[in-house]
């Protein structure tokens, strides 16, 4: 379970995601140079023909070739959600999956129309299929969130079918099919005005969407007014409020929920599903309109118990890729859903933290340096590293 949204801001837009999976599978964020054209490309499950790559950032499980969520060179963002829908995955060959599509389109797309061609054609091409989990059989079809500076898409998928909606001022999504007749791109199995809708899984409760929803799309319809740090305190959510802005006071503080609810409350942005699913990585992008590079603000583990770091792709900490590193905050994110108490004592340490480094990072956003952002992504750590260790992790 994730969820992604996308809203307009400063003349461009901004991006984010937070990736739910299975507890204790660790994800990384790496950077991928461009790649030519030629040869044979293995994803996850198939071999198929490279048609080369654009630069991107991406963060992936270990086990994983594709991405759930990345940012390529041109200022194209993705992520992608789990949905139910009524044909079965499990019928499936091993094809390609949701996250194969998130990185095969920011390898080979510049913009968001682009992206959605591209997902299309893979899907008519190889189809979806195969477990989207390592451990066990878990094949699902996904949704997508395509944006770039001046709008994007929300794309939703059933197999080989699929639809789409221009985004424009933004959009959410979660783990539910959200599209009605207000596509207006779609495969050819999809008749004219068809609501689809009809391709909802009736059985499965859409709560456990629809809360993580009703806040993720409060984000975006602030619009025009909202910022990077507005929507790390979005991604922070525990079921009450956003909290946590990168500078608020250490002290605001939203312990996650106790316990999931008859009525599914308990299933919260920021995930904390005991024993089954937590929130593994995070990522907010900035897409800037007038030709600027953005900013990708990166969450290792939890994001209550994380630091958003921020990055001037390529200039990417290399400690963002290791799984030891993730480890060191899913080990705090533990320690809080065993103690809540213990949440307040984690963001008074990497709270002061992450606010140094995001106003940093705001000084060299205005000098337009690469030299010294390669330098910032040097020593970005150690200050991260000092916290973690204060905290024993």
């Amino acid at each position: 379970m994730c969820d992604t949204l996308c809203v307009a801001a400063g003349g461009g837009m901004l991006f984010a995601k937070s990736s739910d999976r299975p507890v204790g599978e660790a994800q990384v964020f790496e950077h991928h140079p461009r790649r030519a054209a030629g040869g044979a490309l293995r994803t996850q499950y198939l071999t198929i023909p490279d048609a080369g790559a654009h630069a991107l950032v991406g963060s992936r499980p270990t086990w994983m070739w594709g991405l759930e969520h990345g940012v390529n060179e041109h200022g194209l963002a993705i992520g992608n959600e789990k949905i139910w829908t009524v044909d079965d995955p499990r019928g499936l060959p091993p094809a390609l999956l949701g996250m194969d599509l998130v990185r095969l389109a920011l390898e080979r797309a510049r913009d968001a129309d682009a992206a959605v061609d591209v997902i299309a054609a893979l899907l008519e091409e190889h189809g979806q299929g195969g477990s989207g989990e390592a451990d066990r059989d878990e094949p699902y079809f996904s949704s997508f969130l395509v944006a770039d500076a001046r709008g994007g898409w929300v794309v939703e998928t059933s197999g080989r079918t699929w639809a789409a909606r221009p985004v424009t001022s933004g959009a959410a999504i979660s783990n539910r099919v959200t599209l009605r007749s207000d596509w207006t791109r779609a495969s050819a199995d999809v008749e004219p005005g068809r609501d689809f809708d009809a391709w909802r899984a009736p059985r499965v409760p859409t709560a456990i969407a629809d809360h993580r929803l009703a806040v993720t799309s409060a984000a975006v319809e602030r619009a025009g007014t909202a910022d990077a740090r507005a929507l790390v305190a979005t991604l922070r959510h525990h079921g009450e409020r956003p909290w946590g802005r990168p500078g608020a006071p250490p002290d605001d503080v939203s312990p996650p929920p106790a316990e999931l609810g008859a009525d599914l409350s308990g299933v919260t942005v920021c995930m904390h599903v005991r024993g089954v699913q937590v929130t593994a990585a995070s990522m907010v992008a900035e897409l800037p309109a007038d030709g600027r590079r953005g900013r990708c603000y990166v969450c290792l583990g939890s994001p209550c118990t994380g630091v958003f770091v921020p990055t001037f792709p390529p200039a990417v900490p290399p400690s963002l890729a290791s799984p030891r590193e993730w480890a060191r905050f899913d080990g705090l994110r533990a320690r809080v859903e065993e103690r809540p108490g213990a949440l307040a004592e984690v963001r008074a340490v990497l709270g002061p933290i992450e606010a140094e480094l995001w106003d940093e990072a705001d000084d060299l956003a205005s000098r337009d340096d690469p030299a010294a952002e390669r330098a910032f992504a040097g020593t970005v750590w150690e200050r991260v590293d000092t916290g973690l260790r204060r905290l024993g992790a």
